[in-house]
């Protein structure tokens, strides 16, 4: 019972670190062109995020079911995967650079797994087509990796139309109203960016949680618990079926990223809105209203996909739409070594973890 406590403890900590790894990336615009003091933004993502947490269960279900098997991934499992994912967002905020808490989750889950079945790769789903459309489909491939591809490109090209369509649109307008009027609108794509925010990320631990569950109801561990703790207990899906995320799983997730959301996270805030490309407010809005649609159109499908990959991009293509060189391309590059380590780092860190763990007796 005390390790499922602390399984849930744990992915409550990865929560709070991606409440506050993940801010700078849905504020970062809003505060970097001075619409919003950094204060008012923080208020704005925090509430926004957890509005956009109660919307729908897609990807909590992908992370609960649809990525390993679930029999594998037991409670020492799932420290190991949900710890290496945290030294990871640790590492690369205190570097200031905006990766991808998402993927640290899903490289962790898969490694530890991957660890704990004695190198059974067959542990880790990695492609289960859907009947009617890829999207539809289960594992990694579909659900991660095409994703992980199409996600910054539809970010990048989606700000460079977006804003090439506005710049057409308000090239007879005074720079001055140009500011006003999207200094206001900013606000909208802001706590859009919010919301779309808190529709993907919230998810993901709630995934995790509700793993956990699965695993101590299968392992017996529940079948003494008095009756005011039954809503502990979730059995497996049946075949075919999808897990349901229980409401109270949703709610202490929810919060847990309010509260990290409120903490901020002024490093990643700097590269993304000061350091990258300089952004006014038109910029802002065109950057976060592409970032957040391509968010919520993944979480719609069940796809647990980055929030910086999304928003940094659209940054890049909003940026290339202004000039090609106001990007900075050392920053560029930094962020993008940060995109491609994240997965095997997370897995190989997961992976020495479950090594670790096993060699004292606790697997």
């Amino acid at each position: 019972m005390f390790l499922i406590l602390f399984v849930i403890f744990v992915t409550l900590v990865f929560t709070y670190i991606n409440g506050f790894h993940d801010t700078a990336n849905s504020i970062a615009t809003v505060v970097s062109t001075k619409v919003l003091t950094p204060r008012q933004a923080i208020l704005l993502a925090a509430v926004t995020n957890l509005i956009g947490a109660f919307f729908g269960t897609a990807v909590a279900t992908t992370i609960a079911s649809g990525l390993v098997e679930v029999q594998v991934a037991t409670m020492p499992v799932l420290c190991c995967a949900m710890l290496a994912a945290i030294a990871w967002n640790l590492i690369t905020w205190w570097s200031g650079l905006p990766s991808s808490s998402s993927h640290a989750l899903v490289g962790g889950l898969c490694g530890a797994v991957l660890a704990a079945s004695g190198n059974r790769w067959s542990s880790i789903i990695w492609s289960v087509p859907g009947r009617e459309h890829w999207w539809l489909g289960k594992g990694v491939l579909w659900k991660v990796i095409v994703p992980m591809i199409t996600s910054p490109v539809v970010g990048f090209i989606g700000g460079f139309v977006l804003m090439t369509l506005l710049y057409l649109l308000l090239r007879n307008w005074r720079p001055v109203t140009v500011s006003r009027v999207f200094g206001k609108l900013q606000l909208l794509s802001a706590g859009y960016m919010g919301f779309a925010h808190g529709t993907n990320d919230a998810q993901k631990t709630m995934g995790i949680i509700a793993l956990a569950l699965v695993a101590g109801t299968a392992s017996g561990n529940f079948d003494t618990l008095p009756d005011w703790l039954s809503f502990l207990k979730t059995p497996a899906p049946a075949a075919g079926q999808s897990l349901h995320i229980a409401t109270w799983v949703k709610i202490l997730c929810a919060l847990t990223m309010c509260a990290g959301t409120a903490a901020g996270g002024w490093r990643i805030i700097k590269t993304l809105g000061q350091k990258m490309v300089k952004l006014n407010p038109v910029h802002g809005f065109a950057a976060e209203a592409t970032g957040a649609t391509v968010l919520f159109t993944a979480a719609y499908f069940g796809m647990p996909v980055s929030t910086t990959h999304a928003i940094t991009t659209s940054i890049m293509g909003v940026g290339c739409a202004k000039r090609f060189n106001a990007l900075q391309l050392s920053v560029v590059e930094r962020i993008l070594w940060a995109w491609v380590l994240t997965l095997p780092a997370s897995a190989a860190a997961a992976y020495v973890l479950v090594i670790i763990a096993r060699s004292f007796g606790w697997l």
